[in-house]
């Protein structure tokens, strides 16, 4: 019996043998499959065959991913430092999938159409980063009214290349046409009339989105927005850091949207390149608890007249709609009715005012006042600037530089520390990291490479016009200077309302100082 289990007992395991050896290949069939087809994806691609979905946000040559493609960096903005940020721009996960190439050519099938508009002097090396930043967030229109060095050929026909961007040049066709319009023959804005500098440009920023209003409605645009080349939007609280998100989610019974302001707050005096270079800002008292902001004052304004270096009551976006005007260079008004405004909570305008050193004497060079007190006020609206320009007037480089790091250069670590704590100061880091991302990836270069070598004959005979007209002692031919002064001037078409409409017409706003301790008011009351 023995012997017989013996013989029988092979016969009874060989199904177990089986079952083995069938696992054992369907494993190794398991495993060989997708390393197999890693393999084949690698091959193709290494090939060209499969092209890497990132490189569709990256412009052409380049190697680096397109800024934006990261989660949202407000999330913890706060806790980053400024070696991080500049990673922002390098992640993997898209946040800003419209965008195909530098040129931004997707966007104008988007909704709602943003156009902003601005009147500059500036070079490409402001203009460009200030652009490009915006297109990110969604910014599919500019409006350029340009003299000085951005009329100029190098830069206007860089400028000119660009879809979405329109560029005005300053000639005496505009300045007639202008002297024509609406705004300048009523009574609100007169008070700014016939004054050189500061004054100067308000009326010409005024006359300038007067006539933006009108292009921007013949363009299909749903959104016009003011803003300067030294003045990023910062839409906080807005899916995917997106302006155009934002503006889409606002109620449309809504005429205006007002951005409170952010003041950039400087801790060196050798910066270049204040978008990537300041992280630091003052928040704008409408964001910072009543208490908080008079209970911080006196540490906030380090002996200087204001809160703020110089303006705090912010910058407006208005929905494009019938009988729209600009209400100065800060706001838009409506002819036929008060327009519904929100303010909001979140989002700001970043300024980066006299956040390079060499800003006090540039400043200085665009006006031609007298460095006296009395002087000084036909040029500037605010008192901080009236100190700054006399600064620079009158002292030596060196006595400049003490006075610009008691004024302006946050030197104090404590004092930084303190205000952080307490929010008055706030660290940004999102644009810095978005312009980075943007220099990094090639964007810039690959605009100013692509614009045309020459311009055609009439563009070139108006940039000549241009910075002709621009270059002669601050330009009598400023309508702000120009027009009323002349017999023979279109100023002369000027009318003379009389005292009941000048009534009616409330005066412009103009950039505002924010409310000191000694007011009683704090902003919703001003």
């Amino acid at each position: 019996m023995t012997n017989h289990h013996h013989l029988h007992a092979p016969l009874r395991s060989a199904p177990q043998s089986s079952s083995q050896s069938f696992t054992a290949k369907l494993l190794l069939l398991l495993t060989l499959l997708p390393l197999s087809l890693a393999a084949l994806a690698f091959i193709l691609q290494w090939r060209g065959g499969i092209p890497d979905p990132t490189t569709r946000w990256s412009p052409p040559g380049s190697h680096h991913l397109f800024p934006g493609m990261d989660a949202s960096p407000l999330s913890s903005a706060a806790v980053r430092s400024s070696s991080d940020c500049v990673n922002l721009g390098r992640s993997g996960s898209p946040s800003l999938p419209y965008y195909q190439n530098w040129k931004f050519d997707s966007a104008s099938n988007l909704k709602p159409k943003i156009l902003i508009t601005t009147s500059t002097s500036a070079g490409l090396d402001q203009i460009l980063p200030w652009m490009f930043y915006h297109k990110v967030i969604g910014v599919s229109t500019f409006f350029l009214f340009v003299e000085g060095k951005a009329a100029s050929p190098e830069v206007s026909k860089v400028l000119e290349s660009i879809p979405g961007v329109k560029v005005i040049y300053r000639t005496k066709e505009l300045e007639e046409q202008q002297a024509r319009s609406r705004i300048w023959n009523e009574t609100w804005l007169s008070s700014f009339f016939y004054k050189p500098c500061n004054y100067e440009l308000f009326v010409k920023q005024s006359l300038n989105m007067e006539m933006a209003i009108v292009m921007a409605r013949d363009a299909g645009m749903d959104w016009i927005i003011h803003l300067d080349t030294d003045e990023l939007l910062h839409p906080a609280g807005a899916k995917e850091y997106s302006l155009r998100q934002l503006l889409h989610d606002v109620p449309s019974n809504v005429d205006m949207v007002i951005f409170p302001n952010y003041e950039s707050s400087v801790e060196r005096d050798d910066i270049k390149e204040p978008f990537t270079e300041v992280s630091m800002f003052k928040r704008n008292y409408d964001h910072v608890p009543k208490d908080t902001y008079f209970g911080m004052y006196k540490e906030s304004t380090r002996g200087n007249p204001n809160y703020f270096l110089t303006y705090g009551n912010g910058k407006s976006a208005a929905r494009i709609q019938e009988h729209l005007r600009p209400n100065g260079a800060h706001r838009w008004h409506n002819y036929m009715k008060t327009p519904n405004e929100i303010k909001l909570d979140e989002a700001a305008v970043l300024h980066y005012t006299y956040a390079r050193f060499s800003d006090l004497t540039s400043r200085r060079d665009r006006c031609g006042c007298k460095p006296t007190k009395e002087d000084v006020k036909r040029c500037f609206m605010l008192e901080f600037d009236r100190a700054a320009f006399i600064i620079a007037s009158t002292a030596t480089e060196e006595e400049m530089l003490k006075w610009y790091h008691e004024h302006i250069v946050w030197d104090d670590k404590d004092i930084r520390i303190r205000l952080l704590r307490k929010g008055i100061l706030t660290r940004i880091y999102a644009p810095m990291a978005i312009i980075q991302g943007l220099r990094e990836s090639g964007v810039f270069s690959s605009v100013i490479a692509s614009a045309p070598t020459t311009l055609s004959k009439e563009k070139f005979l108006a940039t000549i016009d241009s910075s002709n007209s621009s270059r002669a002692t601050s330009s009598i031919s400023h309508p702000s200077r120009k027009i009323g002064r002349s017999g023979e001037s279109m100023a002369t078409a000027r009318k003379t309302l009389d005292d009941e409409v000048a009534e009616v017409q409330e005066s412009a706003v103009p950039p505002l100082s924010p409310p000191p301790p000694s007011s009683g008011l704090y902003p919703d009351q001003l």
